[in-house]
């Protein structure tokens, strides 16, 4: 049996046939945003789907609400007995079509209680590269992102207040838990935020396809192991707000090779742009 947490509390299995039951309401319809947004935050919980999210979810030390399973998925997380203090509701395939609002393919949910966000200079204390989100709105957007920095070995990620939030169910589910793992808090002042960072001796560099860009690689040349870089990505649409550009050190691009195209979409250019900020954090690599 692999060990999970701390408890050794008996894993509570129920069996449920009305979707209207009560005990299933963290999970009522997953399509509808602005129920999804109303609901976990007043509830304070986040959705994970996917036995291996779950799971990854469970060792970053998210407390569980609830387990959810289809009948034919009932024993994916029977390892877990004994390992994890919540119900384990187990419902016929139709029954979490209607509750969720789509065919669960993977059969498996989970419902967690959130964590405190950390302060700004909390998750920063250690960090030498991180990227900051403003105003991405788009919740695949973000989670792909998160799953790029932490692959290639970002150490926190900072978001502007009206980024989208990395833990909604999309998010997660698209950066494979990487939400989980990656250090990441939220910024209560768009305006003069970015402050915090440069009182913390991070060099701001804007990712923009600007005529006063400049390469990345040439922005980076000379960049230690030590020093403090934060990559500062914008809208999917718009890129980066002019106070935002403005307020960088350095405006920076990923060059291109023409044919009419002068940047990426965002999840591509912060992937190339993560693995840049690797390159000097770890120069063998």
């Amino acid at each position: 049996m692999s060990r999970i947490g701390d408890n050794q509390v008996l894993v509570k299995v129920i069996e449920l046939t009305e979707a209207a039951d009560p005990r299933l309401a963290d999970y009522v319809r997953l399509r509808d945003v602005n129920l999804r947004k109303s609901l976990e935050s007043v509830h304070g919980l986040f959705l994970a789907e996917g036995e291996k999210v779950i799971r990854r979810a469970l060792r970053a030390g998210y407390a569980p609400r609830s387990l959810l399973l289809t009948e034919r998925r009932r024993d994916a997380l029977a390892d877990l007995e004994g390992e994890v203090d919540a119900p384990l509701y187990v419902l016929p395939e139709p029954v979490a079509r209607s509750l969720v609002g789509f065919d669960l393919h993977r059969g498996v949910l989970g419902s967690f209680h959130r964590k405190p966000l950390p302060a700004v200079a909390d998750v920063l204390a250690g960090a030498r590269r991180v990227v900051v989100l403003e105003d991405i709105v788009d919740h695949t957007n973000v989670g792909a992102i998160f799953r790029s920095a932490a692959g290639l070995g970002v150490d926190a990620v900072v978001m502007a207040p009206r980024c989208a939030d990395p833990l909604y169910r999309r998010s997660v589910k698209v950066s494979m838990g990487a939400v989980f793992t990656l250090p990441y808090t939220r910024l209560d002042d768009w305006f003069g935020g970015l402050e915090t960072l440069r009182a913390l001796d991070f060099r701001l560099l804007a990712l923009t396809p600007g005529p006063d860009s400049v390469t990345l690689g040439a922005a980076l040349s000379g960049t230690g192991p030590t020093d403090r870089i934060a990559l500062m990505l914008g809208t999917e649409g718009d890129g980066l707000s002019a106070r935002w550009s403005e307020l960088a050190d350095t405006r920076v691009r990923i060059p291109m090779a023409g044919r009419d195209i002068d940047s990426l979409n965002v999840t591509a250019a912060a992937a190339i742009a993560c693995h840049e900020l690797l390159r000097t954090a770890h120069p063998a690599n």
